[in-house]
């Protein structure tokens, strides 16, 4: 008889350190956490942490790595079952975000480890690298469902680009100011935009 696994995998052990920070650096900041009390938190030892991250850069990276990959896997699923503009748009905005992703939770955090990171010239490049992965999920989902639709889109790349900018900028806009900004905002958008492309 085999013994039951008492050790959380690694995979456990970074899901709990992300969701820790996350708490933590809602709490006390991104500047003022420190990785003792992230990895505390966790219910984890200062050397759980360092078996998986070098530093707390690297946690954060790690956590935005993460987001993104959850994000592509969510809007590919959601691909594969609808196939045209309208259901895509449909189901995405029936569908919640995970309550296993700590940044699809909180838009605020999310966006303050990206100007966290790209205040470190260094670092830009990962997240160039993620926003790149971004722009062509979008992009093949415009070309994908656009076709099924019986039409075509002359530059897809550039529309991901622009869907993109526009998703973010509702999202920071909400954050400033709700009252002004209702949560459907970004959707609404997209469906003017449609309306006049076949105008």
């Amino acid at each position: 008889m085999s013994r039951a696994r008492t050790r959380p995998t690694r995979d456990d052990t970074k899901e709990k350190l992300f969701e820790a920070a996350a708490r933590v650096f809602a709490e006390r900041g991104i500047g003022a956490a420190s990785i003792e009390t992230i990895a505390a938190a966790a219910g984890f030892t200062r050397g759980a942490f360092y078996s998986n991250f070098a530093s707390k850069d690297d946690l954060i990276v790690a956590m935005l790595e993460d987001h993104v990959e959850r994000s592509i896997a969510h809007h590919r699923d959601l691909l594969a079952r609808h196939r045209t503009p309208d259901d895509y748009v449909a189901a995405l905005r029936a569908t919640e975000r995970s309550r296993h992703d700590p940044l699809g939770q909180a838009p605020l955090l999310h966006m303050e480890l990206i100007l966290y990171v790209a205040r470190a010239e260094k670092r830009r490049p990962e997240l160039a690298k993620r926003l790149r992965a971004r722009r062509k999920l979008v992009a093949e989902i415009v070309s994908s469902t656009m076709r099924a639709a019986g039409t075509g889109v002359r530059d897809p790349a550039w529309a991901s680009a622009m869907l993109l900018a526009l998703e973010d900028g509702f999202r920071l806009h909400r954050l400033i100011d709700p009252d002004s900004t209702p949560a459907d905002s970004f959707f609404r958008a997209v469906s003017d935009l449609r309306k006049l492309a076949r105008d």
